[in-house]
Protein backbone atom coordinates (compact mmCIF):
# COMPACT_ATOMS: atom_id res chain seq x y z
CA UNK A 1 0.00 0.00 0.00
CA UNK A 2 1.52 3.40 -0.94
CA UNK A 3 2.22 6.18 1.49
CA UNK A 4 -0.80 8.03 2.82
CA UNK A 5 -1.17 11.77 2.40
CA UNK A 6 -0.61 14.05 5.35
CA UNK A 7 -3.44 16.34 6.42
CA UNK A 8 -1.28 19.39 5.86
CA UNK A 9 -2.21 22.52 3.88
CA UNK A 10 -0.85 22.45 0.37
CA UNK A 11 0.08 18.77 0.45
CA UNK A 12 -0.72 16.70 -2.59
CA UNK A 13 -2.45 13.41 -1.98
CA UNK A 14 -1.81 9.88 -3.17
CA UNK A 15 -3.99 6.80 -3.02
CA UNK A 16 -4.28 5.71 0.59
CA UNK A 17 -6.37 3.63 2.99
CA UNK A 18 -8.36 6.76 3.75
CA UNK A 19 -9.21 7.19 0.07
CA UNK A 20 -10.57 3.66 0.19
CA UNK A 21 -12.55 4.43 3.34
CA UNK A 22 -14.08 7.56 1.81
CA UNK A 23 -14.96 5.74 -1.41
CA UNK A 24 -16.65 2.95 0.56
CA UNK A 25 -18.63 5.49 2.58
CA UNK A 26 -19.82 7.26 -0.56
CA UNK A 27 -20.80 3.87 -2.01
CA UNK A 28 -22.93 3.12 1.05
CA UNK A 29 -20.61 0.40 2.39
CA UNK A 30 -20.53 1.82 5.90
CA UNK A 31 -19.13 -1.16 7.82
CA UNK A 32 -16.35 -1.69 5.28
CA UNK A 33 -15.57 2.03 5.42
CA UNK A 34 -15.36 1.88 9.22
CA UNK A 35 -12.93 -1.06 9.09
CA UNK A 36 -10.57 0.99 6.93
CA UNK A 37 -10.86 4.36 8.66
CA UNK A 38 -10.65 2.96 12.21
CA UNK A 39 -7.57 0.95 11.23
CA UNK A 40 -5.94 4.17 10.03
CA UNK A 41 -6.61 5.78 13.43
CA UNK A 42 -5.27 2.69 15.20
CA UNK A 43 -2.00 2.88 13.27
CA UNK A 44 -1.65 6.69 12.91
CA UNK A 45 -3.84 8.53 15.43
CA UNK A 46 -2.51 11.96 14.39
CA UNK A 47 -4.40 11.91 11.04
CA UNK A 48 -7.41 14.19 11.68
CA UNK A 49 -9.31 13.19 8.54
CA UNK A 50 -9.29 9.54 9.66
CA UNK A 51 -10.57 10.56 13.09
CA UNK A 52 -13.37 12.61 11.53
CA UNK A 53 -14.48 9.88 9.14
CA UNK A 54 -14.40 7.18 11.82
CA UNK A 55 -16.44 9.30 14.21
CA UNK A 56 -18.96 10.20 11.55
CA UNK A 57 -19.61 6.50 11.05
CA UNK A 58 -19.84 5.96 14.80
CA UNK A 59 -22.29 8.86 15.13
CA UNK A 60 -24.48 7.44 12.36
CA UNK A 61 -24.51 4.12 14.25
CA UNK A 62 -25.65 5.79 17.48
CA UNK A 63 -22.29 5.79 19.31
CA UNK A 64 -22.64 9.50 20.13
CA UNK A 65 -20.32 9.62 23.13
CA UNK A 66 -17.41 8.03 21.28
CA UNK A 67 -18.07 10.16 18.20
CA UNK A 68 -18.02 13.34 20.27
CA UNK A 69 -14.74 12.34 21.91
CA UNK A 70 -13.19 11.63 18.53
CA UNK A 71 -14.47 14.77 16.82
CA UNK A 72 -13.04 16.91 19.62
CA UNK A 73 -9.73 15.13 19.22
CA UNK A 74 -10.00 15.72 15.45
CA UNK A 75 -10.33 19.47 16.03
CA UNK A 76 -7.16 19.53 18.13
CA UNK A 77 -5.23 17.31 15.71
CA UNK A 78 -6.30 19.46 12.74
CA UNK A 79 -5.14 22.63 14.51
CA UNK A 80 -1.82 20.96 15.30
CA UNK A 81 -1.45 20.07 11.61
CA UNK A 82 -2.23 23.65 10.55
CA UNK A 83 -5.34 22.44 8.70
CA UNK A 84 -8.07 24.99 9.44
CA UNK A 85 -10.59 23.42 7.00
CA UNK A 86 -10.43 19.99 8.68
CA UNK A 87 -10.83 21.59 12.09
CA UNK A 88 -13.95 23.37 10.82
CA UNK A 89 -15.21 20.11 9.30
CA UNK A 90 -14.96 18.40 12.71
CA UNK A 91 -16.86 21.28 14.29
CA UNK A 92 -19.65 20.84 11.74
CA UNK A 93 -20.04 17.24 12.90
CA UNK A 94 -19.99 18.24 16.56
CA UNK A 95 -22.66 20.85 15.95
CA UNK A 96 -24.83 18.20 14.24
CA UNK A 97 -24.61 16.15 17.46
CA UNK A 98 -25.85 19.12 19.49
CA UNK A 99 -22.47 19.81 21.11
CA UNK A 100 -21.60 23.38 22.15
CA UNK A 101 -18.76 24.29 19.78
CA UNK A 102 -18.06 27.84 20.97
CA UNK A 103 -14.84 26.87 22.72
CA UNK A 104 -13.59 25.05 19.62
CA UNK A 105 -14.41 28.01 17.39
CA UNK A 106 -12.40 30.22 19.75
CA UNK A 107 -9.46 27.80 19.59
CA UNK A 108 -9.46 27.69 15.78
CA UNK A 109 -9.77 31.44 15.30
CA UNK A 110 -7.06 32.10 17.90
CA UNK A 111 -4.68 29.68 16.18
CA UNK A 112 -5.07 31.02 12.64
CA UNK A 113 -6.03 34.72 12.99
CA UNK A 114 -3.80 37.71 12.29
CA UNK A 115 -1.19 38.07 15.01
CA UNK A 116 -1.50 34.48 16.24
CA UNK A 117 1.70 33.19 17.88
CA UNK A 118 1.20 29.96 15.90
CA UNK A 119 1.84 31.72 12.59
CA UNK A 120 5.33 31.99 11.18
CA UNK A 121 6.80 32.67 7.77
CA UNK A 122 9.72 30.36 8.54
CA UNK A 123 7.96 27.18 9.67
CA UNK A 124 10.18 24.14 9.84
CA UNK A 125 9.81 21.06 7.64
CA UNK A 126 6.53 19.13 7.95
CA UNK A 127 6.46 15.97 10.04
CA UNK A 128 7.34 12.73 8.24
CA UNK A 129 4.55 11.10 6.28
CA UNK A 130 2.83 8.15 7.94
CA UNK A 131 3.69 4.87 6.26
CA UNK A 132 0.97 2.37 5.39
CA UNK A 133 3.06 -0.14 3.46
CA UNK A 134 1.88 -3.01 5.67
CA UNK A 135 -1.56 -1.59 6.35
CA UNK A 136 -4.49 -3.92 6.92
CA UNK A 137 -8.09 -2.89 7.61
CA UNK A 138 -9.84 -4.28 10.65
CA UNK A 139 -10.84 -7.92 10.31
CA UNK A 140 -13.87 -8.60 8.13
CA UNK A 141 -15.08 -10.92 10.91
CA UNK A 142 -15.81 -7.78 12.93
CA UNK A 143 -19.38 -6.74 12.17
CA UNK A 144 -22.28 -5.03 13.89
CA UNK A 145 -21.83 -4.21 17.61
CA UNK A 146 -18.41 -5.88 17.73
CA UNK A 147 -17.07 -3.60 14.99
CA UNK A 148 -18.57 -0.52 16.67
CA UNK A 149 -17.04 -1.51 20.02
CA UNK A 150 -13.61 -1.99 18.44
CA UNK A 151 -13.79 1.41 16.69
CA UNK A 152 -14.95 3.02 19.95
CA UNK A 153 -11.98 1.51 21.77
CA UNK A 154 -9.57 2.83 19.11
CA UNK A 155 -10.97 6.36 19.43
CA UNK A 156 -10.76 6.28 23.22
CA UNK A 157 -7.16 5.06 23.14
CA UNK A 158 -6.21 7.79 20.64
CA UNK A 159 -7.77 10.43 22.91
CA UNK A 160 -5.96 9.12 26.00
CA UNK A 161 -2.65 9.06 24.13
CA UNK A 162 -3.09 12.70 23.07
CA UNK A 163 -4.04 13.83 26.57
CA UNK A 164 -0.97 12.07 27.99
CA UNK A 165 1.48 13.54 25.49
CA UNK A 166 3.52 16.67 26.14
CA UNK A 167 2.13 19.75 24.42
CA UNK A 168 4.38 20.85 21.57
CA UNK A 169 4.57 24.33 20.07
CA UNK A 170 2.86 24.18 16.69
CA UNK A 171 3.94 26.66 14.02
CA UNK A 172 2.48 26.96 10.53
CA UNK A 173 2.39 29.44 7.67
CA UNK A 174 -0.39 32.07 7.49
CA UNK A 175 -3.38 31.08 5.35
CA UNK A 176 -4.51 33.35 2.51
CA UNK A 177 -7.61 35.34 3.45
CA UNK A 178 -8.15 33.69 6.85
CA UNK A 179 -4.93 34.79 8.54
CA UNK A 180 -5.52 38.38 7.41
CA UNK A 181 -8.53 38.60 9.75
CA UNK A 182 -8.61 39.38 13.45
CA UNK A 183 -9.90 36.66 15.76
CA UNK A 184 -13.56 37.70 15.90
CA UNK A 185 -13.78 38.27 12.16
CA UNK A 186 -12.18 34.91 11.41
CA UNK A 187 -14.56 33.16 13.77
CA UNK A 188 -17.56 34.73 12.04
CA UNK A 189 -16.21 33.70 8.62
CA UNK A 190 -15.56 30.04 9.41
CA UNK A 191 -19.03 29.68 10.89
CA UNK A 192 -20.44 30.33 7.39
CA UNK A 193 -18.89 27.13 5.99
CA UNK A 194 -20.56 23.72 5.84
CA UNK A 195 -18.92 20.37 5.12
CA UNK A 196 -19.55 18.08 2.15
CA UNK A 197 -17.88 14.86 0.95
CA UNK A 198 -17.55 14.23 -2.80
CA UNK A 199 -16.52 11.09 -4.75
CA UNK A 200 -13.72 10.90 -7.30
CA UNK A 201 -14.90 12.22 -10.66
CA UNK A 202 -17.48 14.58 -9.17
CA UNK A 203 -17.74 17.97 -10.92
CA UNK A 204 -17.92 20.32 -7.98
CA UNK A 205 -18.00 23.33 -10.32
CA UNK A 206 -19.19 23.11 -13.93
CA UNK A 207 -17.81 25.44 -16.59
CA UNK A 208 -20.47 27.75 -17.99
CA UNK A 209 -22.89 27.39 -15.10
CA UNK A 210 -23.64 30.19 -12.69
CA UNK A 211 -22.50 29.67 -9.13
CA UNK A 212 -22.81 31.33 -5.77
CA UNK A 213 -20.49 29.18 -3.65
CA UNK A 214 -16.89 29.21 -2.51
CA UNK A 215 -15.07 26.03 -1.47
CA UNK A 216 -12.07 24.99 0.62
CA UNK A 217 -10.29 21.66 0.29
CA UNK A 218 -10.19 20.14 3.76
CA UNK A 219 -8.77 16.84 2.56
CA UNK A 220 -8.41 15.61 -1.00
CA UNK A 221 -7.33 16.66 -4.46
CA UNK A 222 -9.15 18.33 -7.35
CA UNK A 223 -8.30 19.61 -10.83
CA UNK A 224 -9.29 22.88 -12.48
CA UNK A 225 -10.17 22.10 -16.10
CA UNK A 226 -11.24 24.42 -18.89
CA UNK A 227 -12.66 23.58 -22.30
CA UNK A 228 -11.55 26.19 -24.87
CA UNK A 229 -14.10 27.95 -27.05
CA UNK A 230 -15.97 25.85 -29.60
CA UNK A 231 -14.28 25.52 -33.03
CA UNK A 232 -15.25 28.02 -35.68
CA UNK A 233 -16.52 25.29 -38.04
CA UNK A 234 -17.86 21.74 -37.82
CA UNK A 235 -14.81 20.43 -39.68
CA UNK A 236 -12.43 21.50 -36.91
CA UNK A 237 -11.82 19.04 -34.04
CA UNK A 238 -13.61 19.71 -30.77
CA UNK A 239 -11.23 21.26 -28.23
CA UNK A 240 -10.05 19.03 -25.39
CA UNK A 241 -10.17 20.15 -21.73
CA UNK A 242 -7.00 21.79 -20.44
CA UNK A 243 -5.85 21.23 -16.86
CA UNK A 244 -5.11 24.66 -15.39
CA UNK A 245 -4.31 23.80 -11.78
CA UNK A 246 -4.39 21.09 -9.14
CA UNK A 247 -5.98 21.90 -5.79
CA UNK A 248 -4.85 20.21 -2.58
CA UNK A 249 -5.39 20.56 1.16
CA UNK A 250 -6.19 24.13 2.21
CA UNK A 251 -6.91 25.45 -1.30
CA UNK A 252 -9.73 27.98 -1.67
CA UNK A 253 -11.59 27.96 -4.99
CA UNK A 254 -14.77 29.25 -6.58
CA UNK A 255 -14.62 32.47 -4.59
CA UNK A 256 -14.79 34.67 -7.72
CA UNK A 257 -18.52 33.84 -7.78
CA UNK A 258 -18.78 36.01 -4.68
CA UNK A 259 -17.58 39.03 -6.65
CA UNK A 260 -19.32 38.34 -9.96
CA UNK A 261 -22.33 36.30 -10.99
CA UNK A 262 -20.71 35.48 -14.32
CA UNK A 263 -20.78 31.85 -15.47
CA UNK A 264 -17.95 29.74 -14.12
CA UNK A 265 -14.83 30.10 -16.28
CA UNK A 266 -13.66 26.51 -15.65
CA UNK A 267 -14.75 23.22 -14.12
CA UNK A 268 -13.34 21.77 -10.88
CA UNK A 269 -13.33 17.98 -10.69
CA UNK A 270 -12.43 15.75 -7.74
CA UNK A 271 -9.47 13.50 -8.57
CA UNK A 272 -10.15 11.35 -5.48
CA UNK A 273 -12.72 11.23 -2.69
CA UNK A 274 -12.49 14.61 -1.00
CA UNK A 275 -13.78 16.48 2.05
CA UNK A 276 -14.71 20.07 1.24
CA UNK A 277 -16.08 23.09 3.03
CA UNK A 278 -18.64 25.18 1.16
CA UNK A 279 -20.01 28.67 1.85
CA UNK A 280 -22.82 30.25 -0.12
CA UNK A 281 -23.00 33.87 -1.16
CA UNK A 282 -25.98 34.70 1.04
CA UNK A 283 -24.23 33.27 4.10
CA UNK A 284 -21.05 35.24 3.47
CA UNK A 285 -23.04 38.39 2.75
CA UNK A 286 -24.73 37.98 6.13
CA UNK A 287 -21.31 37.68 7.79
CA UNK A 288 -20.04 40.77 5.95
CA UNK A 289 -23.09 42.75 7.06
CA UNK A 290 -22.35 41.98 10.71
CA UNK A 291 -18.56 42.16 10.37
CA UNK A 292 -17.71 44.72 7.64
CA UNK A 293 -14.00 43.97 7.92
CA UNK A 294 -14.69 40.42 6.70
CA UNK A 295 -16.41 41.79 3.60
CA UNK A 296 -13.51 44.14 2.94
CA UNK A 297 -10.96 41.33 3.20
CA UNK A 298 -13.07 38.98 1.05
CA UNK A 299 -13.27 41.61 -1.67
CA UNK A 300 -9.53 42.29 -1.40
CA UNK A 301 -8.75 38.57 -1.60
CA UNK A 302 -10.94 38.14 -4.68
CA UNK A 303 -9.26 41.13 -6.30
CA UNK A 304 -5.80 39.70 -5.60
CA UNK A 305 -6.81 36.41 -7.22
CA UNK A 306 -8.34 38.26 -10.15
CA UNK A 307 -5.18 40.32 -10.63
CA UNK A 308 -2.96 37.23 -10.40
CA UNK A 309 -5.00 35.56 -13.17
CA UNK A 310 -4.81 38.62 -15.41
CA UNK A 311 -1.08 38.98 -14.87
CA UNK A 312 -0.64 35.49 -16.29
CA UNK A 313 -3.10 35.73 -19.19
CA UNK A 314 -3.61 39.32 -20.40
CA UNK A 315 -2.04 40.01 -23.82
CA UNK A 316 -1.55 43.65 -22.78
CA UNK A 317 0.57 42.77 -19.78
CA UNK A 318 2.65 40.09 -21.49
CA UNK A 319 5.13 42.74 -22.67
CA UNK A 320 5.71 44.04 -19.16
CA UNK A 321 8.51 42.36 -17.17
CA UNK A 322 6.93 39.80 -14.85
CA UNK A 323 8.41 41.42 -11.75
CA UNK A 324 6.56 44.68 -12.55
CA UNK A 325 3.15 43.33 -13.55
CA UNK A 326 1.59 42.99 -10.10
CA UNK A 327 2.65 46.52 -9.15
CA UNK A 328 1.33 47.84 -12.45
CA UNK A 329 -2.12 46.25 -12.15
CA UNK A 330 -2.54 47.62 -8.65
CA UNK A 331 -3.12 51.02 -10.31
CA UNK A 332 -6.32 49.71 -11.90
CA UNK A 333 -9.71 50.10 -10.21
CA UNK A 334 -12.25 47.28 -9.90
CA UNK A 335 -15.57 47.88 -11.66
CA UNK A 336 -18.63 45.61 -11.68
CA UNK A 337 -21.22 45.65 -14.49
CA UNK A 338 -24.58 43.91 -14.46
CA UNK A 339 -25.96 42.15 -17.54
CA UNK A 340 -26.93 44.78 -20.12
CA UNK A 341 -24.81 47.59 -18.63
CA UNK A 342 -22.79 49.58 -21.13
CA UNK A 343 -19.07 49.46 -20.42
CA UNK A 344 -18.38 51.83 -23.34
CA UNK A 345 -20.92 54.00 -25.18
CA UNK A 346 -20.78 54.50 -28.95
CA UNK A 347 -20.12 58.09 -29.97
CA UNK A 348 -18.59 59.13 -26.66
CA UNK A 349 -15.00 59.36 -25.50
CA UNK A 350 -14.09 56.37 -23.38
CA UNK A 351 -13.22 57.09 -19.75
CA UNK A 352 -10.33 54.64 -19.73
CA UNK A 353 -9.00 51.18 -20.45
CA UNK A 354 -10.77 48.03 -19.21
CA UNK A 355 -9.14 44.64 -18.61
CA UNK A 356 -11.90 42.03 -18.40
CA UNK A 357 -11.31 40.01 -15.24
CA UNK A 358 -14.42 37.80 -15.34
CA UNK A 359 -17.59 37.60 -17.36
CA UNK A 360 -18.12 38.53 -21.00
CA UNK A 361 -18.87 41.63 -23.09
CA UNK A 362 -20.30 42.09 -26.57
CA UNK A 363 -19.14 44.67 -29.10
CA UNK A 364 -22.39 46.08 -30.47
CA UNK A 365 -22.67 47.94 -33.77
CA UNK A 366 -25.74 49.53 -35.37
CA UNK A 367 -27.17 49.14 -38.85
CA UNK A 368 -30.16 51.26 -39.89
CA UNK A 369 -30.76 51.89 -36.21
CA UNK A 370 -30.78 48.16 -35.37
CA UNK A 371 -28.07 46.78 -33.03
CA UNK A 372 -26.05 43.67 -33.90
CA UNK A 373 -23.17 41.75 -32.38
CA UNK A 374 -19.75 42.33 -33.91
CA UNK A 375 -17.83 40.09 -31.51
CA UNK A 376 -17.64 38.97 -27.89
CA UNK A 377 -14.70 39.22 -25.49
CA UNK A 378 -13.92 37.45 -22.23
CA UNK A 379 -11.47 37.28 -19.34
CA UNK A 380 -8.01 38.61 -20.23
CA UNK A 381 -9.26 40.72 -23.16
CA UNK A 382 -9.10 44.52 -23.32
CA UNK A 383 -11.74 47.08 -24.31
CA UNK A 384 -11.43 50.84 -24.73
CA UNK A 385 -8.03 50.70 -26.38
CA UNK A 386 -9.31 51.77 -29.83
CA UNK A 387 -10.65 55.12 -28.62
CA UNK A 388 -7.69 55.71 -26.31
CA UNK A 389 -4.85 54.81 -28.66
CA UNK A 390 -6.39 56.16 -31.88
CA UNK A 391 -7.62 59.23 -29.93
CA UNK A 392 -11.22 59.29 -31.11
CA UNK A 393 -14.72 58.56 -29.93
CA UNK A 394 -15.94 54.97 -29.58
CA UNK A 395 -17.41 53.52 -32.80
CA UNK A 396 -19.43 50.79 -31.03
CA UNK A 397 -21.11 50.01 -27.74
CA UNK A 398 -19.51 47.51 -25.37
CA UNK A 399 -22.21 45.74 -23.34
CA UNK A 400 -21.95 43.22 -20.50
CA UNK A 401 -23.38 39.87 -21.63
CA UNK A 402 -23.23 38.51 -18.08
CA UNK A 403 -22.40 40.19 -14.78
CA UNK A 404 -18.83 41.25 -15.53
CA UNK A 405 -15.86 42.53 -13.53
CA UNK A 406 -13.16 44.66 -15.12
CA UNK A 407 -9.98 46.33 -13.96
CA UNK A 408 -10.27 49.91 -15.14
CA UNK A 409 -7.45 52.38 -15.77
CA UNK A 410 -8.80 55.97 -15.96
CA UNK A 411 -7.93 58.00 -19.04
CA UNK A 412 -5.80 60.44 -17.04
CA UNK A 413 -3.58 57.58 -15.83
CA UNK A 414 -3.19 56.04 -19.28
CA UNK A 415 -0.43 58.34 -20.55
CA UNK A 416 1.57 57.87 -17.39
CA UNK A 417 1.25 54.11 -17.85
CA UNK A 418 2.56 54.10 -21.42
CA UNK A 419 5.40 56.47 -20.54
CA UNK A 420 6.56 54.08 -17.83
CA UNK A 421 5.92 50.96 -19.95
CA UNK A 422 6.25 51.91 -23.66
CA UNK A 423 5.95 48.24 -24.70
CA UNK A 424 2.30 48.39 -23.66
CA UNK A 425 1.63 51.22 -26.13
CA UNK A 426 2.97 49.15 -29.04
CA UNK A 427 0.89 46.16 -28.01
CA UNK A 428 -2.23 48.29 -27.61
CA UNK A 429 -1.63 50.09 -30.91
CA UNK A 430 -1.44 46.84 -32.86
CA UNK A 431 -4.51 45.53 -31.05
CA UNK A 432 -6.43 48.78 -31.60
CA UNK A 433 -5.71 48.89 -35.35
CA UNK A 434 -6.70 45.24 -35.83
CA UNK A 435 -9.92 45.63 -33.85
CA UNK A 436 -10.77 48.90 -35.57
CA UNK A 437 -10.34 47.28 -39.00
CA UNK A 438 -12.48 44.32 -37.89
CA UNK A 439 -15.22 46.59 -36.56
CA UNK A 440 -15.20 48.80 -39.65
CA UNK A 441 -15.43 45.77 -41.94
CA UNK A 442 -18.30 44.24 -40.03
CA UNK A 443 -20.18 47.53 -39.86
CA UNK A 444 -19.86 47.85 -43.62
CA UNK A 445 -21.16 44.37 -44.46
CA UNK A 446 -23.30 43.00 -41.63
CA UNK A 447 -27.05 42.42 -41.72
CA UNK A 448 -27.10 40.43 -38.46
CA UNK A 449 -29.63 41.43 -35.82
CA UNK A 450 -28.84 41.43 -32.14
CA UNK A 451 -30.04 38.43 -30.17
CA UNK A 452 -32.04 38.56 -26.97
CA UNK A 453 -28.87 37.67 -25.02
CA UNK A 454 -27.61 41.23 -25.43
CA UNK A 455 -30.19 43.50 -23.85
CA UNK A 456 -29.17 47.14 -23.91
CA UNK A 457 -30.08 49.44 -21.06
Amino acid sequence: MPTAPPDLPGSSTTDSPLDRALALLLAGEREASLRWSAAVVEQEDAVPSALILTCRLLADAGRTEAATEGFELGVRRAIDAGNLPLAVAAIADLRALGVDVNGHLDDISAAFCAGSPNLTETAGPPPPLPSFEKFQPLSSFLTGPALLSKATQIIHQASQKYEGSAAAEMLFAPLPLFSALEKDGLRALIEAFEMITVPAGKEVIVQGEEGAEAYIVARGELEVRRVPDEPASETEPRPQPMTLARLTNGALFGEMALLSRAPRAASVVACRPSILLVARREGLEAVAEKRPEVGVELAAHCRRRMVANLVRTSPVLINVPSAERMVLVEHFETRVFEKGDKVIVEGLETDGLHLIASGEVAIIGHESGEPFVISTLGAGDVVGEVALVLRRKANADVVAVHPTVTLHLPREDFMRLVREHPAILLSLYVMAVERDEETTSVLATSTTSITEDYVLV
